[in-house]
């Protein structure tokens, strides 16, 4: 049995990835900071043990990570300063690769985001794209994976705009913004088989739908599966930019000006989902209808059926 950490495993991300390792018989270890919120949030899983631990102390992530096979780090976030930018991308992977030496771990699984780059166009982007030259130049076992906006039930992307779009008119920051949505289930799977495939180490793979839309053409499809025809309204970068420093400030912030920036690079690879991987990509399409604005039981029953392919 694999024992394997998933650093971020109790995200949107983290769970989609647990679910899939516990059902494949491995022991997974999810760390949180408050153990007893954290178990309320996740989904009971066999083989999963929620463990309260602040993974930005040293000596808290070197006794988490005591007795694992591998690691999995997934910590994002798209909003915050340059500091905290820093911290989740860029320090946390340094964390858990002086752990991982010192422990004799050596395979490691990297989650990062499409278009990241130490030259990037916003702070997300450029604090993603040292993280991974870090884990580049760690020694470990590495495989990295790049996705592009990731969906599914439970989402923060597609469901957000399924309350937007209730508006009669919706002012649309970045319209034209360009991405390739891919399903959280893809990339599970894919991280599973990274565990599995030695082969992989060294390896960057770019996660991305069959499919590219324009921000715009992905908004109005969410409407259209609400039943919901708002009039969208591009806004001038200016406009689109106080908005955002507006919004950034709120208790849960939806967009920042960092988020404006990283629009500028498109979330999009031409050359389509790695045939390497073996498997091919789920569209946004044969997926949404069944749980877009829809919650609770109805919204999880569906999710299965589709995971089941019925």
């Amino acid at each position: 049995m694999q024992r394997i950490c998933l650093i971020g495993g109790g995200g949107f991300i983290g769970t989609a990835i647990a679910n899939r390792l516990v059902q494949r018989g491995c022991a997974v270890t999810i760390p949180a900071r408050h153990r007893e919120h954290a178990k309320q949030q996740l989904i009971p899983l066999p083989n999963a043990d929620v463990v309260e631990c602040n993974v930005n102390d040293p000596a808290q992530l070197e006794k988490l990570l005591q007795g694992h096979d591998a690691v999995v780090s997934l910590v994002g976030i798209l909003h915050g300063s340059e500091a905290k930018f820093r911290a989740a991308h860029v320090e946390l992977p340094e964390k858990i690769i002086a752990a991982c030496k010192k422990l004799g771990i050596r395979r490691l699984v990297h989650i990062s985001a499409l278009g990241a780059d130490a030259r990037g166009s916003s702070r997300y982007l450029r604090s993603k794209g040292e993280g991974e030259d870090r884990i580049k130049t760690s020694g470990l076992d590495w495989t990295i994976f790049r996705p592009s906006v990731v969906f599914g039930r439970g989402d923060a992307f597609l469901n957000m705009f399924a309350k937007l779009t209730a508006l009669p008119v919706l002012p649309l920051a970045g319209a034209d913004s360009r991405y390739q949505p891919v399903w959280v289930e893809d990339v599970a799977q894919a991280v599973d088989q990274a565990l599995q495939r030695p082969e992989w180490t060294g390896k960057s793979f770019n996660l991305v739908g069959p499919k590219e839309y324009s921000l715009r053409q992905l908004v109005a499809y969410v409407a259209s599966l609400q039943k919901h025809q708002p009039m969208i309204v591009s806004l001038p970068e200016g406009i689109a930019r106080l908005q955002a420093s507006i919004m950034q400030v709120l208790p849960r912030p939806l967009m920042s000006v960092d988020n404006i920036d990283s629009m500028k690079t498109p979330s999009v690879d031409p050359a389509g989902f790695p045939a390497e991987l073996g498997f091919r990509p789920t569209s946004v399409d044969s997926v949404a209808p069944e749980y877009v604005g829809l919650t609770g039981v109805r919204g999880r029953l569906l999710e299965f059926r589709t995971k089941a392919h019925r």
